[in-house]
This record gives C-alpha cells, sequence and structure tokens, in this order.
C-alpha cells in the first residue's frame, strides 16, 4: 500500500513471480513503474511479474473478499506472524504498508486481529527492509502451505 521505493517494488515484483503470487500495488505509488529502476530492480523478470494497480485502498478492499484473507503486517503488531495461519486452504492476501509510514491508523483499528508482525531481536533494529519483508512473509506461507499439505 502506498510504495515509495522504486527498488523495493521491483524486488518484490521477483519475489511474487518466483513464488507465482500476485503483486498488488495501492495508489499513490511514489515513482512509476516505467522507471527503470523498477525493471532493474526486478531484473528481465519485471514483465512476466503479474502486477495488479489499484486506484486506491477502497477500491482494493471491495475486491479483497475475492482475493483471499488479509493480514497486515507492522511493527506495532503483537501476533507474530508465525502463529498466523498463512498457509491455510484459503488464499491469503499479505498487506504491507509504506516504507515511512507503514499502514494507516484507520487499518489498524478495523483488521485489529488480522495485524502480525515479525520478531525483530536487537532492540536496535526498529523495522526490516519492505521488500525484505515481502520475501519473508511469501516464503513463510508457502512452507505453512507444504507442511499443511503433507499433514495426516
Amino acid at each position: 500500500m502506498h510504495p515509495e521505493i522504486h527498488w523495493n517494488t521491483g524486488n518484490a515484483g521477483r519475489t511474487c513471480l518466483a513464488a507465482g503470487a500476485v503483486l498488488h500495488l495501492i495508489e499513490p505509488l511514489g515513482f512509476s513503474l516505467d522507471e527503470r529502476q523498477v525493471k532493474r530492480a526486478g531484473l528481465d523478470y519485471w514483465e512476466h511479474v503479474d502486477v495488479r494497480v489499484w486506484a486506491d485502498w477502497r477500491a482494493f478492499e471491495n475486491e479483497l473478499p475475492t482475493l483471499g484473507d488479509p493480514y497486515f503486517f507492522s511493527t506495532k503488531a503483537t501476533q507474530s506472524f508465525w502463529d498466523a495461519p498463512l498457509g491455510g486452504p484459503e488464499n491469503v492476501v499479505l498487506v504491507f504498508g509504506r516504507e515511512t509510514g507503514g499502514l494507516p491508523a484507520d487499518l489498524h483499528e478495523r483488521y485489529r486481529e488480522r495485524f502480525v508482525t515479525m520478531p525483530i531481536l536487537s532492540p536496535r533494529v526498529r523495522s526490516l527492509n519492505l521488500s525484505t519483508s515481502v520475501a519473508i512473509a511469501v516464503y513463510e506461507t508457502l512452507r505453512q502451505r507444504r507442511a499443511n499439505a503433507s499433514a495426516p
């Protein structure tokens, strides 16, 4: 939601392609998707990324029930994403905020039960890079799905 740094978006797009996921971008964006830096971060994969751009949060939220169960990532959340059922039978939508401000306060209120965080063990680190967080969350989702598929 409202990404600001083109390299993060390019990296997130490459991760989504590798995992077979869709990259949803909610405007406004802090850059143009035509910028060479986005394509450079996505390397020669960018043309293959399934990117869907939404005019605003409301347009995305209206379609959210058809996309999957949302999980919102925030350093302010108390539930670990390890404890969230990301690998269940339903599709999930991993929602991340902008690099400098995260997700808006009204979403924290409305979706409080759906907010998760990534453990950060060092008190010197406030947060992880956005594209790093996307990659960790996407691959945790794949790990959980694999574990659930092989469960008796």
